[in-house]
């Protein structure tokens, strides 16, 4: 029975002394260069989602142009879809029913045809589990209780609405054209082909526009991940590429860190985007944050409307906040640093 426990300790502290090791070696930088999703100061990135959607409507080019006019060197968050000719259009849903005054799948219309029949994407139609029209279309009304049009917004010198009365459907080419100089989220919101046509014409749209260093690509599908990671391994992309993972990585990456075994992650991803909390796990906390930048990793939060929210991410070092009412967190940046 000695021998017995004398070996049982002796395989324990030989696990011990490897953990020991495991925890104190030191993590590799899982994004080899410099990485732009990192914050660049002491504040968060203010990232705008869908635009700041509750401020104007979701993935126009009028929302993105409010928020520009909030911080010139805002970070743009947008969700694609491929049409039936090939475009990628911004839209948060696969399907039209939502966001406009019309109804049915994106890839079974043509952008040529939602230009020319003027559809509106300034909508927030009731619909059903599937996003489909469920009830009266409604126009899009902000936060503040106002209805908006595409004249309401602050546009910068030169730049005049693309209509006076209808959010007119825009293209992800014309978002990385009209900001040539800021960085953009692009989430693939299409799954099995489709999600793999929008991006490969979303990876093609990069390389015309030299525009791998500032716009990071994204996925809740794994498959999608997946392809990301291949395209990486075999350099069909610049080591600039960037993008962020699904559930599958992140999940495994805040279990690792818990049990200070991060070492093993290895995924060559530059960006966690995550909630402040996931089935019950808090993930807003500094220890994650740190973890991360010991990868070079960056972390930003979603989608994050609440002030004190907002101030918490400050305060853990969180690389990017991402919300709805641009003009409120610029408020709250604007009021921790006495701006």
């Amino acid at each position: 029975m000695k021998k017995g426990w004398k070996t049982v300790l002796i395989v324990l502290a030989v696990l011990l002394i490897a953990y020991g090791a495991v925890a104190l070696f030191p993590r590799g930088d899982n994004y080899a260069l410099e990485n732009p999703m990192r914050k660049d100061g002491e504040l968060p990135i203010l990232i705008a989602h869908g635009g700041g959607n509750l401020e104007f409507p979701d993935n126009t080019l009028e929302a993105f142009y409010n928020a520009y006019s909030v911080d010139p060197r805002v970070m743009m968050e947008t969700d694609v879809s491929i049409t039936k000719d090939g475009i990628l259009i911004l839209s948060h849903d696969t399907t039209l029913d939502r966001k406009t005054n019309v109804t049915g799948a994106i890839a079974d219309w043509n952008y040529s045809d939602l230009i020319a029949q003027k559809v509106d994407f300034g909508y927030t139609n009731p619909v059903d589990e599937n996003s489909l029209l469920n009830g009266e279309r409604v126009h899009f009304t902000a936060g503040d209780g106002t209805e908006k049009y595409p004249t309401d917004v602050d546009y910068p010198e030169g730049v005049e609405p693309r209509d006076n009365a209808v959010f007119l459907a825009t293209t992800l080419e014309e978002l990385l054209v009209a900001f040539p100089e800021n960085r953009i989220n692009v989430e693939i919101k299409q799954d099995g082909e489709l999600g793999m046509a929008a991006l490969r014409e979303a990876v093609r749209l990069l390389e015309e526009y030299d525009a791998f260093d500032r716009v990071v690509l994204a996925s809740f599908h794994e498959e999608i991940y997946d392809e990301f990671c291949r395209m990486q391994a075999e350099e069909d992309v610049p080591d600039c590429f960037m993008y962020s993972p699904a559930n599958g990585a992140a999940t495994r990456f805040f279990v690792l860190q818990l049990l200070n075994a991060d070492v093993f992650f290895r995924d060559g991803m530059c960006v966690f985007q995550i909630p402040m909390e996931e089935k019950g796990f808090n993930l807003a906390t500094e220890h994650f944050v740190n973890a991360a930048h010991r990868h070079n990793l960056a972390v930003h939060y979603w989608t994050i409307d609440d002030e004190a929210d907002m101030l918490h991410l400050i305060e853990i070092g969180a690389d990017g906040i991402m919300t709805n009412y641009p003009h409120r967190l610029q408020a709250v940046y604007d009021a921790y640093t006495g701006g």
